[in-house]
């Protein structure tokens, strides 16, 4: 019968083996070969090593630019719509169509006569004068720029303008705005600025109903302050013809009797041939 002493002595048996079939599968393995040994060649003295360089920097837009291709053509500071790009305007869907079926619109909306505004006027306010001369209802205030309708209740020019809305207007103000599109008061300071004694005797007012001594002081030299064609502006809106007449024929006196405007139109072109 087996015993305590066999169990060992199997144990011990097992051990040798295991030692043995090791050491035969080391004796098999053929050792591994040393790794191969590199030497490095120095470079050619004539090799070019590419340099990395970080890519260009793209020029920053300009401000101008930024303006023009992002910002909208119309803005609302809260107290009504603003015109930002004139040009801009006119081809988008808020511009009105000239008043075609208005003899005296019609009149105005032609090329020509923006083409003429615009020798006499820098080129936005001369568009923004033919805009509201050729337009029965739709005005753009030459001096804020807000875009209005003929009739429309209008903020103050203030930072809580939408708090203090007149729901009465001036009689006075309703002309102006159909006269020159000024839209309020304020703007109408503005644009007279150059010619303070005018500004009672002007608001309101076309041409015929301005007195001689208001017309001299319109015609002055003004206070040199330079309001980008605001004053020039505020004068041809009263006249009938936006003293289109006086532009392109000087030599006539327009003031004059009929037979003397006659007399001067026959010499103005017997002098144009003369040349």
């Amino acid at each position: 019968m087996p015993g305590p002493c066999n169990s060992k002595k199997r144990k011990k048996a097992l051990v040798k083996k295991n030692k043995k079939s090791a050491s035969v599968i080391q004796a098999t393995v053929p050792p591994e070969p040393p790794p191969p040994v590199y030497e490095l060649e120095s470079p050619p003295s004539d090799m070019v090593c590419p340099v990395h360089e970080p890519p260009p920097k793209l020029p920053a837009p300009h401000a101008q630019e930024f303006h023009e291709e992002v910002l909208p053509t119309i803005h609302d500071p809260g107290n009504g719509p603003r015109v930002r790009d004139i040009r801009g305007f006119l081809s988008s869907f808020f511009a009105q169509p000239p008043s075609l079926d208005d003899p005296l619109c019609a009149e105005f909306s032609q090329e020509e006569v923006l083409q003429m505004l615009c020798t006499a006027l820098p080129e936005e306010t001369a568009i923004v004068l033919w805009y509201n001369k050729s337009r029965t209802t739709s005005r753009i205030c030459p001096s804020c720029r807000r875009l209005y309708r003929l009739g429309d209740i209008l903020p103050d020019l203030t930072d809580d303008g939408e708090k203090h809305v007149n729901e009465t207007r001036s009689p006075l103000l309703a002309r102006e705005q159909d006269i020159s599109g000024l839209c309020s008061p304020l703007c109408f300071i503005v644009a007279s600025f150059e010619y303070p004694s005018a500004i009672k005797t002007t608001w309101g007012r076309t041409a015929d109903e301005i007195d001689d001594f208001t017309w001299d002081l319109l015609n002055g030299p003004g206070d040199g302050q330079g309001d980008k064609g605001l004053s020039l502006l505020l004068k041809m809106a009263r006249l009938p013809d936006l003293g289109l007449g006086q532009l392109c024929l000087p030599d006539i006196d327009f003031d004059s009797e009929p037979e003397d405007r006659i007399y001067c139109r026959q010499n103005y072109e017997r002098d144009k041939f003369s040349y």
